[in-house]
């Protein structure tokens, strides 16, 4: 292709990702080292025939010039980052001193907004994706193998998880999981206590809401793995059922080898979207028990005062964390085309 036509095809792309992924971005950075002006105080004093009393209001005069000057607000570098609010850089050295083992440092860790928003978002990705995997490889080999007649509507079961809306999909099972849902009467019965509540636990909001993740994503990962076994050479399988290869073998030496750009291609998307959870905590109504990266963003951006330095902040901080959890699957990745290359 010569270099005009390619630089003609690829200007949309190259535009549309400078203008929705770039400058945001650019935007976003920027806005983490500043933060708006302090209020400047006016403090008067009014003397009447009962004495005097003092007030103190805001100047609003020299406030809106402060913010006409530095529209930006006040460069403050990396303190937002370092605050107690986000990385909590002096607030760890003085848990790391204080402590009296490992576990007790990371439950003072807990205590810090960021990092138990971590410990949840970490769980979850690295809990829900593998589980995820299994799954979808699971329900694609056995899809394949059905008769014709029953493939269309296994098929439209299985993806019903993915047509239902997540914030649907969170709620419904916030209801069932309830102590007068389905779900949290029965967790009652096999527990032997009327007093048990899902809701009030730590534990079990967290595996229900990993529960509802792998429930949710598994449709994903089926359907793909699924398209990828209609492309499975057949005489390759022939051939291994004549030299006497049981059906686990040639799982494990052909149609996962065959599938493996898919699983690397799945594992991708689901890492992303696995760290970004949001909605079911919204569904769930968790946030007394489980809080995660988007939704400490939310936080932020939401109520009467809008933290949009923090908010931004966090944002960059999930945005590096994305990056350091796909770097192994990208490096792996590029030798993978390097050999192949």
């Amino acid at each position: 292709m010569k270099h005009r036509t390619f630089f003609w095809f690829t200007l949309p792309t190259a535009l549309a990702m400078l203008v929705f992924i770039a400058l945001p971005l650019a935007s976003v950075i920027i806005q983490s080292v500043f933060t708006p002006h302090e209020a400047v105080l006016v403090e008067s004093e009014n003397c009447g025939p009962f004495g005097c009393t003092k007030t103190t209001v805001i100047d609003q005069d020299v406030s809106a010039a402060l913010r006409a000057s530095e529209p930006l607000g006040r460069f403050v570098g990396l303190d937002i980052y370092l605050d107690r609010g986000h990385l909590a850089v002096n607030e760890v050295a003085a848990a790391w001193r204080s402590s009296t083992s490992v576990g007790n440092f990371f439950a003072k860790l807990n205590n810090l907004p960021l990092y138990r928003a971590m410990a949840f978002t970490l769980t979850y990705t690295f809990t829900v994706t593998p589980f995820m995997l299994v799954f979808g490889f699971i329900i694609a080999v056995s899809v394949n193998s059905l008769n014709r007649y029953l493939k269309g509507m296994v098929i439209f079961f299985s993806l019903l998880p993915m047509i239902v809306s997540p914030l649907i999909g969170s709620l419904v099972l916030f209801w069932m999981v309830d102590s007068r849902g389905i779900l949290g009467s029965f967790l009652q019965w096999i527990a032997n206590d009327p007093a048990l509540s899902v809701k009030a636990s730590t534990g079990l909001t967290w595996v229900m809401l990993i529960v509802y993740g792998v429930w949710h994503a598994a449709p994903f990962s089926f359907i793909v793995f699924y398209a990828g076994l209609q492309t499975l050479p057949g005489e390759l399988m022939e051939s291994s059922q004549v030299d006497g290869a049981n059906r686990w073998q040639q799982t494990i030496y052909i149609v996962l080898p065959h599938l493996m750009p898919l699983v690397t291609f799945v594992t991708l998307i689901q890492l992303m979207d696995n760290f970004r959870v949001f909605e079911p905590i919204v569904g769930f109504n968790s946030e007394a028990h489980a809080t995660s990266l988007s939704w400490f963003i939310f936080n932020d951006l939401s109520g009467e005062t809008r933290l949009l330095s923090s908010a931004s902040a966090s944002s960059v901080l999930t945005i590096l964390g994305v990056a350091i959890l796909l770097a192994p699957v990208l490096v792996r990745t590029w030798r993978d085309f390097k050999v192949k290359g």
